[in-house]
């Protein structure tokens, strides 16, 4: 047995292998989706395909890449089928659980000559081939979507295949890129392959493996004290997404969450059957968000490794949108996943108060132009994810501007950078007053971003979610704002909407998104007034809203509380307080 000190040595080895990768993949990427905005993750595994280490990354990403694995071995025959500098590329969304525009590749590791494990990544190429450039947000199956790419050999004994990688790039509107995001998740593979083996042989393969058995049992063992705490019995959350893109029935979400000894079940059934739009997500990302839910609850602060989740068991019937089947469209599996994730945590904060959080904003908020460069006269695509709030917990209020849960690490595009790569001008970038839910820990704020066209050929895409199940506040907190885009067209006229695909756009057409806030949690008069006064001075709560939602009388000359105002206001019927 490995001593203690060894273990957890090798266990951050692990990390900062992986660590590297990640770094090499964006340093070496071309699109700026991955080296600006980090639209990737990558992970090392054993031979079981049990994960060691992980960077940070978007955590929707890393629950399945084991999966991906799995399959890939399964597809080929077996473990023995692998030789020491192969590599596989694959992005079925019925395999991957994702979108086509997320390519996996996979490499097995060697260690002379016995396979010891894998690394692997996923990156986001700014197209592979969809009707539409980049992903279209009207797609009714699969085949609109892009190329579809089962597990294939990309290197063969480290040789590379032109032929796949030929057939790879011809499929994209943008080659370069497609060809050089290639090369850096190659290149991310072969930098874990090396720091694998070179632990491995700093420690000796026996010292590696009994090291790995301790963190895993570890891992196992936090697992299942936190869900002993918990008591048994069946908890239930529902909500609903807008729509699929098409109509505007609602997409329904429901989850139930049974709690047994030290196991945990999240059971979907109930939830909507797959849909006409791109609402619908391959098994292996619905499992990956349950176990996001899952780690945002038991020990959130410690490293996933292949030792977690052994105490959780998802259910999903067939042919709903949480295990769709072909000819499904996948464009926006993650919509869904991200009120999945939510309502887990809704279901059962009435036993886990001090653990729990309101809703945050709950979707990627996609807002894409596309177009013509007027000076270069190249074709354009700008694919952003927007921030928005977080809900308020039992300690604090929520965070302002953060990315959604499925997407972890993933950053916002710079707008230095986003200015000198397209024909668009940002005209605003701010945090979005009074979207925060209020409570006595307030909901983050979402923002508000301004874009402005800058050349006379382009369309607009838009996916922006959670208009119906906004975030939601807990324990007497309010709910979030919701999002909003206004188009505002020279001519004077303004429409507003959620979801677009291809809607023309002229020169100095500008779009405003309004993202939303982050759920309340407990009400808002056990809010401190003295908080609420820095709210507004901050800028997050105007004056009228800190009277009607909180309560808190606030002098406009001096800023400050009226303490016998605030009192008189607080005590008497709340509708008293409202201007």
């Amino acid at each position: 047995m490995a001593n203690p000190i060894t273990i957890e040595i090798i266990r951050n080895a692990f990390i900062s292998a992986a660590e590297e990768m990640n770094a090499s993949l964006a340093r070496s990427a071309y699109s700026p989706i991955i080296y600006e905005m980090k639209d990737c993750s990558v992970g090392i595994f054993n031979k079981e395909t049990a994960l060691l280490g992980q960077s940070a990354g978007l955590p929707i990403f890393l629950g399945n890449l084991d999966h991906c694995i799995k399959l890939t071995t399964e597809s080929i025959g077996g473990q023995r089928k692998y030789k020491s500098g192969d590599l596989y590329i694959l992005n079925d969304s019925y395999l991957t659980g994702t979108h086509l525009n997320d390519i996996t590749t996979i490499s097995p590791i060697f260690h002379d000559g016995e396979l010891v494990g894998f690394s692997a990544t996923r990156a986001h190429w700014i197209d592979v081939g969809a009707k539409d450039p980049g992903y279209p947000m009207d797609a009714t199956e699969i085949y609109q979507e892009g190329i579809r790419i089962p597990p294939l050999k990309l290197y063969d004994g480290g040789t590379p295949r032109q032929d796949v990688i030929q057939m790879l790039t011809i499929n994209s509107r943008f080659k370069e890129a497609a060809l050089g995001d290639l090369g850096a998740q190659i290149a991310a593979c072969r930098t874990g392959e090396k720091r694998l083996q070179e632990i491995i042989r700093r420690f000796g393969l026996k010292t590696v493996n009994e090291a790995i058995d301790d963190i895993f049992a570890q891992s196992a063992v936090m697992d299942r004290d936190v869900i002993t705490r918990i008591p048994d019995g069946g908890y239930e959350a529902e909500g609903c997404l807008d729509n699929d893109g098409h109509g505007d029935d609602p997409v329904n979400v429901k989850v139930k969450v049974y709690i047994q000894g030290e196991n945990m079940t999240i059971d979907l059934t109930g939830s909507s059957p797959q849909q006409q739009g791109q609402t619908n997500c391959g098994l292996a990302q619905t499992i990956s968000a349950c176990r996001v839910a899952f780690k945002e609850l038991v020990n959130p602060h410690t490293p996933v490794t292949g030792g977690n989740f052994r105490n959780l068991e998802v259910i999903t019937p067939e042919g709903t949108i949480f295990n769709a089947t072909e000819p499904a469209a996948c464009g926006w599996y993650f919509s869904a996943l991200g009120l999945l994730i939510d309502l887990v945590v809704k279901a059962l904060s009435p036993t886990i108060k001090d653990l729990s959080a309101a809703a945050h904003y709950g979707d990627s908020m996609v807002i894409t132009f596309a177009g013509t460069e007027p000076n270069r006269h190249t074709p354009f695509l700008s694919v952003e994810a927007t921030a928005g709030g977080w809900g308020g917990f039992a300690k604090a209020d929520g965070q302002n501007a953060l990315i959604n849960n499925v997407n972890g690490d993933f950053k916002n595009m710079p707008i230095e950078v986003f200015e000198t790569k397209y024909p668009v001008k940002v005209t605003t970038y701010a945090l979005r007053q009074d979207s925060g839910g209020a409570g006595a820990h307030r909901g983050g704020t979402g923002v508000v971003r301004g874009y402005q066209l800058r050349t006379d050929r382009s369309w607009l895409y838009l996916w922006f979610e959670r208009y119906k199940t906004p975030a939601w506040g807990l324990f007497g907190g309010k709910d979030g704002a919701k999002p909003k885009v206004t188009v505002c067209i020279p001519n004077g006229e303004t429409v507003d909407m959620l979801k677009v695909n291809a809607r023309p756009l002229t020169r100095d057409t500008v779009v405003i998104a309004y993202t939303g806030g982050g759920g309340g949690f407990g009400h808002p008069f056990d809010r401190d007034p003295h908080h609420v006064l820095e709210d507004v001075l901050h800028g997050y709560v105007s004056l009228e809203a800190a009277k009607s939602d909180y309560g808190v009388i606030i002098r406009e000359g001096t800023f400050e509380v009226d303490e016998e105002e605030t009192l008189k206001c607080r005590t008497s019927s709340h509708n008293d307080c409202v201007l």
